[in-house]
């Protein structure tokens, strides 16, 4: 007798759909489309007539077929080759007519065409030319099929006459639009037929048509067929058991098996599957639990081929030196040392950030350990002069550095406003003076440090309670539990009434994730995105989640000026 699962384990390992474990081919709708034009190119030739057939499961759903009013003379060859003449569309329907009601047909259908870009760009002009959006379909070449699924000796020609010869369709090709669409769906499934001992078997596997991955890796598309079909986190491992690359996806089976047949182009990843020899999946209750399980796996072992979060102890961030006349240095750590702004996004973000600090505060920039008292003949550098710099290493107590060192502390700790004003001000300035790229220089460095104390003050945020939250996930919900910033424990709620249910039993949870460890910046960011997106519901709230009325939030806008001209330039990157 077995003994039935437990409500948590219910709740914990929901029933896979179809989204889960992928979409069969056999359950695949195909949408096969042949075009007659009255030329070879989109920038000059119109379309004359569309031809479509729609099937799933080799079954056919329907048809479409229009003549089409090329709105310009058939060329007499063309009329020689398809039969279709003037006098036949003068009555057409003009293509801005026809897309609606094709667009409608073609739906979230794969898109399947002999020679698809031809087709594919007509009908993509045309969209554009009429202000209708592409809906970026998934595309099948039979011309590319066919190279896999035919020997050059039975098809020396990929040729859509061909193609027929060899499958014996039923339909024979004539240049006409819906006869042809006919013939290349029936050699489309017999092909299909074919490609599914190369391990093309469901949807998600149709783009290894472009890309074929040699033989020695497709072969090993085997270690995808005992990973179940959840969500979770996978780890390729090389011949010695060796750690090789950590990821996440949502459907474990679907992603492994993607390896080794969608053509992976990244030389990096090509050599690692090179080296794999199995690979090991843990199963997660939602998403956000896979994430933060890859990115400490990650961190604790360090596989060879992963650069994403590989180094945390890498972390930037700004500090004051520990020292009598103090100045401004950038310190990498998994934590953050004592008064340090930040995470920073990066050492060269950390680096902006000093400089900024120090125009607007006067903070040393020199980098020798100052002797309480100055020593004889000690000399000050220009700033001296400038008045940038109080100067302690020739006046010693008496400079009033320690009123600097004091405003430096308490931009890192606790209110970045005076940075921002001193340097609001220069940027004016700069701006008056022409010396744009000199404004630029103080608006990144204004945006390095309000940036900095943003992240600090919301990551502090959520480290300082404990959090059990839900999100709306397909017909159900993601339920989790946070503590001092980190992820505890998760499940999925299959519906409303088992959302409490399930938070009333993570409460009690801390996991078995290491919470004792540091809890790395990656992670909190991972839960602070999670907790803020959209449709998140907050449950449970131990202590107090807030952040400072008068906290650098109300700068953001130099953030996001900054980001705005990184993206106008294409360098923005996120991070």
């Amino acid at each position: 007798m077995t003994t039935p699962p437990s409500a948590l384990e219910q709740l914990l390992h929901r029933q896979p759909t179809l989204a889960d474990v992928g979409e069969p081919l056999s359950q695949t709708t195909f949408v096969v489309v042949d075009l007659e034009t009255t030329g070879t190119s989109p920038q000059t030739a119109r379309i004359t007539e569309i031809g479509a057939v729609k099937t799933r499961g080799g079954e056919l759903v329907g048809e479409f077929q229009t003549l089409v009013d090329p709105g310009l003379p058939i060329p007499p060859m063309i009329v020689a080759l398809t039969g279709i003449t003037d006098a036949m569309v003068v009555a057409a329907p003009r293509i801005e007519q026809v897309l609606p009601s094709f667009l409608e047909f073609l739906g979230d259908g794969v898109l399947v065409a002999h020679n698809a870009p031809f087709d594919v760009g007509f009908l993509k002009a045309a969209c554009r030319a009429h202000g209708y959006a592409w809906p970026g379909s998934q595309v099948v070449d039979t011309v590319t099929l066919a190279r896999r699924a035919t020997t050059k000796e039975e098809a020396p020609n990929k040729k859509l006459s061909t193609l027929a010869r060899v499958f014996g369709t039923a339909v024979e090709p004539n240049h006409r639009a819906l006869e042809d669409a006919r013939a290349t769906s029936e050699i489309l499934h017999r092909m299909l037929e074919r490609v599914a001992a190369f391990g093309i078997t469901h949807r998600e596997d149709l783009v290894a048509l472009r890309n074929p991955m040699p033989e020695k890796l497709r072969r090993k598309a085997t270690m995808a067929e005992t990973v179940p079909a959840k969500p979770g986190v996978y780890t390729f491992r090389g011949p010695r058991g060796e750690r090789l690359y950590v990821g996440t996806s949502k459907n474990l089976r679907a992603r492994v098996k993607s390896y080794f047949t969608t053509g992976e182009q990244r030389r990096q990843i090509r050599e690692m599957l090179e080296l794999a020899v199995t690979v090991d999946t843990i199963v997660c209750a939602t998403e956000l639990e896979a994430n933060v399980r890859e990115v400490r796996l990650i961190a604790e072992h360090r596989p060879r081929y992963n650069r994403r979060s590989a180094r945390p102890e890498r972390t930037a961030w700004v500090r004051l030196t520990d020292e009598r006349y103090p100045r401004l240095s950038v310190s990498r750590a998994i934590e953050p040392p004592p008064g340090a702004l930040g995470p920073m996004r990066s050492a060269s973000d950390a680096r902006v950030a000093v400089e900024a600090l120090q125009s607007a505060l006067g903070v040393r920039t020199c980098t020798t350990r100052l002797p309480i008292t100055p020593r004889g003949g000690a000399r000050a550098c220009l700033l001296k002069d400038l008045g940038a710099c109080a100067a302690p290493c020739v006046r010693g107590p008496s400079s009033g550095y320690d009123v600097t060192a004091a405003a430096a502390k308490d931009a890192l700790e606790r209110d970045p406003a005076p940075v921002v004003s001193a340097l609001e001000q220069l940027i004016v300035e700069r701006a008056d003076a022409l010396e744009y790229e000199r404004a630029a220089e103080l608006r990144d460095g204004i945006s390095a440090v309000v940036d900095g104390a943003m992240r600090a003050e919301r990551l502090a945020a959520i480290a300082r309670c404990g959090i059990v939250a839900a999100r709306p996930h397909g017909d159900g919900w993601d339920v989790a539990a946070f503590r001092r910033g980190a992820f505890a424990a998760s499940a999925y709620a299959p519906s409303r009434a088992d959302v409490w249910p399930a938070a009333e039993r993570l409460r009690g949870l801390t996991g078995d994730l290491g919470l004792d460890e540091p809890v790395l910046v990656e992670e909190r960011e991972i839960v602070a995105r999670w907790l803020e997106s959209s449709g998140t519901r907050l449950l449970v709230v131990e202590g107090e989640w807030a952040s400072p009325w008068t906290g650098a939030g109300r700068h953001a806008r130099w953030v996001d000026a900054r980001r705005a001209d990184r993206a106008a330039r294409g360098d923005l990157r996120t991070t």
